[in-house]
């Protein structure tokens, strides 16, 4: 009976998420205030249907609802709590719940908090999020009604991906969500921009906040994503440039670059016509990422669907979101001028550069995921773009964009003095200097690449320290009143710095993950020793152990350095009776500069095993570099200045509007 209130309440937010994309756009465009009014309330009361059969389905997967046929498919009595709940987005039909919630969610929030905005804007922009929710709430009971009931019903389930079980899954997948479905926030933004037919400072104002959440969830969303692969696949690496990674990677490029451009919007009155075209092109890529996970174009780990009838449905909704998007963006952009003049050498310039690099890794991004199937499509030989690929196009791309952005951040609006900026940088120079000599000595990291790598790391962290230190006043004046200047630094500046800092935090850590790592590939019998960069790694010993829902064999390694024991490691390889499939999982040992990466592969003949031994340096730099950024997000967030809306208008100027 749950599950068909649940189904009940989803039938009933597409008809009001149907009334919430009509209604509200003929009222503002005839001035009929109930109309008007009736976007906030429909928001509302969606997020509410929607939360209702979110919590059916959730209840379905907790109480073991085999009658379900989600529940059947993708769960069984004896998985672990955990993995019922996080299990409820474990799948496609209930993954697609998730994100209608989420989209829900946004629109709920911008109905409470955009009491700011315009209220003809405010419903236009109410509309269009009824609309993207109208599609998917369409596409959910359409083609993966979550709620479909199985008669007989089964005695029991055929169990979850192995590899899904997992903590992560409780929180990669809806973070990601987050920021994929938050970028549509800013989409819904350009639309009412672009039918009202005007954009200034006041909006650049209102959308930046729901940007900047979006990529801040998407940001963090990627590093969990990541961090994932890492601990659970026992691969030894964490980004293999996966199409489905590159899909969630390319709205992230082109939010950034959204975030920067939004900034000359507000402060310049200025690239107006660009930043509507980013907004609608970030949540598009959000919606490509979506098509190749559920189309069944992608073969995956990530992948959910192999239906063609969803692929089409979602190809549908992503030519209507975009053709009509940019047709509409065609008819208005002439009209979007451009605002002050500014030289070359500027913070406008700056920041120019920045989109234009950003957008350009971005279609490279694309360009390397879409050919080979583009080529396959059209009858062509099956061909895979990898990382050589990717560091061979992307890499080079990110070199000026970094060496151009402790500068930039510096540098006066409309025009800039470079040499009086650069001279304040020189004590990011020189630090740059002594880390590039420091990694030039360490015999890992001699190849050219990785040298570069440590450089523009280095850089970027450095010069966002030495720029904080220039806004503060340090050896200027006395530390004392430069310490009171860097505290009342206005937080979305601080967090700015902040967020430069984890970009360059992240990038040490890519690079000396990537180029100082030290792997071993051997086998092993129990007792026997190997060296691994300066440590002594025994297999002590293999012995078979039960999980809660698994079979495994237990690989111990006893790790010496010097003689001195440093740490016991245990790595698995379990079997799943239900699904009927062996996962790996690795054994790790962390600390803040290298993590020790083992895993225990299948026996050999003769009674030894195989095993993978890996010493990657400064892993933990990458999640700490991703955790900056978002804490930069949340800073700025907290800003008064960026709250959502504009400033709220005095009391006199808004009886006279009225």
């Amino acid at each position: 009976m749950i599950a068909e209130l649940g189904h009940f309440t989803l039938v009933l937010a597409m008809v009001v998420a149907f009334l919430q994309g009509t209604l509200p756009l003929w009222g503002a465009a005839r001035r009929q205030a109930p109309l008007v009014e009736l976007a906030p309330a429909a928001a509302l009361l969606q997020f509410t249907l929607v939360t209702l059969a979110f919590l059916a389905l959730l209840n379905a997967h907790l109480a073991s609802d085999f009658s379900l046929a989600i529940v059947y498919q993708n769960s069984h009595s004896t998985k672990p709590l955990l993995y019922k709940f996080s299990g409820v987005w474990g799948n496609h039909e209930g993954s697609l719940v998730l994100w209608v919630w989420i989209l829900a969610l946004f629109g709920a929030a911008v109905a409470l908090f955009g009491r700011n905005l315009p209220r003809p804007f405010k419903a236009r922009v109410l509309a269009v999020q009824g609309l993207i929710g109208l599609g998917f709430l369409a596409f959910s009971l359409f083609t993966s009604n979550p709620f479909a009931r199985l008669d007989p019903a089964p005695l029991d389930g055929l169990g979850l991906n192995p590899i899904l079980q997992d903590p992560g899954l409780a929180f990669h997948p809806p973070m990601l969500y987050l920021g994929y479905v938050g970028f549509s926030t800013a989409y819904s933004f350009a639309m009412a921009a672009l039918i009202e037919g005007r954009v200034d400072a006041g909006w650049a104002r209102w959308v930046r906040p729901w940007t900047l959440a979006a990529w801040m969830a998407l940001t963090l969303g990627i590093a969990l994503g990541s961090w994932w692969a890492y601990y659970t696949l026992g691969w030894g690496g964490f980004w293999f440039w996966d199409p489905v990674e590159n899909a969630s990677f390319m709205p992230w490029l082109a939010g950034t670059a959204l975030l920067h451009s939004a900034i000359v919007v507000e402060k310049r009155d200025t690239l107006k016509s660009w930043t509507i075209l980013l907004a609608i092109l970030t949540f598009s890529l959000a919606l490509l990422g979506t098509f190749l996970v559920r189309s069944g174009v992608l073969t995956s780990v990530h992948a959910f669907a192999t239906d063609p009838s969803r692929g089409v449905f979602v190809l549908a909704l992503l030519g209507i979101a975009v053709g009509g998007s940019l047709a509409l963006y065609a008819w208005r952009a002439p009209a979007l001028q451009g605002g002050g003049a500014f030289a070359p050498v500027s913070r406008e310039g700056a920041l120019l550069l920045n989109n234009l690099l950003l957008a350009t890794a971005t279609a490279t991004v694309l360009l390397g995921t879409l050919y080979p199937l583009l080529l396959d499509g059209l009858g062509g030989p099956k061909i895979s773009v990898g990382p050589p690929f990717f560091n061979a196009t992307f890499l080079p791309l990110m070199v000026p964009l970094l060496v151009a952005l402790p500068a930039g951040s510096m540098i006066a609006w409309k025009r800039g003095d470079l040499p009086g900026v650069l001279s304040r940088l020189g004590l990011a120079a020189a630090g740059t200097v002594a880390v590039l000599l420091a990694a030039a000595l360490l015999a890992d990291t001699r190849s050219t690449l990785g040298l570069m790598g440590f450089a523009a790391g280095a850089w970027v962290l450095l010069g966002s320290l030495n720029e904080l230190a220039v806004r503060a006043g340090f050896f200027q004046v006395h530390p004392a009143r430069a310490w009171r200047r860097l505290k009342g630094l206005p937080r979305s500046a601080f967090s700015m710095s902040l967020a430069h800092m984890g970009l360059g935090v992240l990038i040490l850590g890519i690079t000396a993950t990537a180029t100082g790592q030290t792997e071993r590939i051997l086998a092993m019998r129990p007792g026997e020793t190997v060296a691994l960069a300066g440590y002594e790694v025994t297999l002590a010993s293999v012995e078979q152990v039960q999980g809660p829902n698994y079979a495994a064999r237990r690989g111990t390694f006893a790790v010496q350095r010097n003689g001195a024991p440093v740490t016991t490691v245990h790595s698995e390889k379990r079997f799943f009776p239900v699904e009927s499939m062996p996962v790996t999982k690795p054994g790790i040992h962390s600390t803040l500069l290298r993590d020790l990466y083992f895993v225990l592969g299948d026996p050999n003949s003769d009674g030894a095993w195989a095993v993978r031994l890996y010493h990657n340096p400064l892993v933990f730099w990458m999640w700490g570099g991703a955790g900056l950024m978002g804490l930069a997000g949340l800073v700025s967030l907290t800003d008064r200045r960026l709250r959502v809306g504009a400033p709220v208008p005095a009391r006199g100027s808004r009886a006279a509007t009225a």
